[in-house]
């Protein structure tokens, strides 16, 4: 896809998680107190968090983000021995004001400043992804904060994506999906949304059925790639 796949598209969707959250930084913070196994811990904190987004999408056994992260981390503190219950909580918290990329809040600005449509579409619950916003102060340049609570199924069911084309009142076409997730691209792609996949660590891509429109190197290269706002 060249590179003006974007320049048509009337609102800009971003996924929350390692889009504009950076969830290594909730180990990060508490380095000190994890010790040498944080890193492992970090990565094995967020594999198992996917993961049990997908297994209980495919069980049919519904548990919100909250719960799902805290069974991912008691995980990972189990494998790399850390049963620490005051190390826990305060791991916990800090996914309530994780840090946000560098370029991220600029480039919110930027798009809201132009006049286009911006909206989260997370697995995160509600709570989670309102603290996070307000605690970066991006809350007040979404139009929308959308999370599947209420449809209790995870990414990448297309359901989800539904989700975001239903709120904001658009066809998929229109929708321009940023995501650091090859995995979630996929999904969003075969769903019918424009697609750019934030890929600030290089990895390789996903053996899925649908590639990123575009590929960025972080948010801020969207600017370049996106026209006016289309009129209502």
């Amino acid at each position: 896809m060249s590179d003006n796949a974007l320049s048509s598209c009337r609102a800009f969707v971003f996924d929350a998680y390692g889009t504009l959250f950076d969830v290594g930084s909730a180990v990060a913070r508490l380095r000190d107190s994890v010790g040498d196994e944080a890193d492992r811990l970090s990565a094995l904190w967020r594999q198992k968090q996917l993961e049990y987004t997908w297994l209980r999408s495919l069980m049919g056994d519904f548990a919100d983000f909250w719960t799902v992260t805290g069974d991912a981390l008691d995980y990972a503190m189990d494998q790399t021995g850390k049963k620490d219950p005051v190390l826990r909580a305060k791991l916990m918290e800090t996914y309530l004001s994780l840090d946000t990329f560098p370029e991220v809040v600029e480039t919110l600005n930027s798009l809201k400043a132009k006049g286009h449509k911006l909206a989260i579409l997370s697995n995160g619950a509600k709570h989670m992804l309102i603290s996070a916003a307000k605690s970066s102060g991006i809350l007040a340049l979404f139009d929308q904060i959308i999370c599947v609570d209420d449809l209790k199924t995870y990414k990448p069911h297309p359901n989800v994506y539904q989700l975001a084309a239903d709120k904001l009142e658009l066809q998929p076409a229109e929708i321009s999906f940023q995501s650091s997730n090859g995995w979630d691209i996929a999904g969003a792609g075969h769903f019918g949304f424009r697609t750019a996949w934030i890929n600030r660590t290089q990895q390789p891509k996903e053996r899925l059925s649908h590639d990123a429109d575009v590929i960025l190197g972080g948010l801020d290269e969207l600017l370049p790639l996106i026209g006016e706002p289309q009129g209502a």
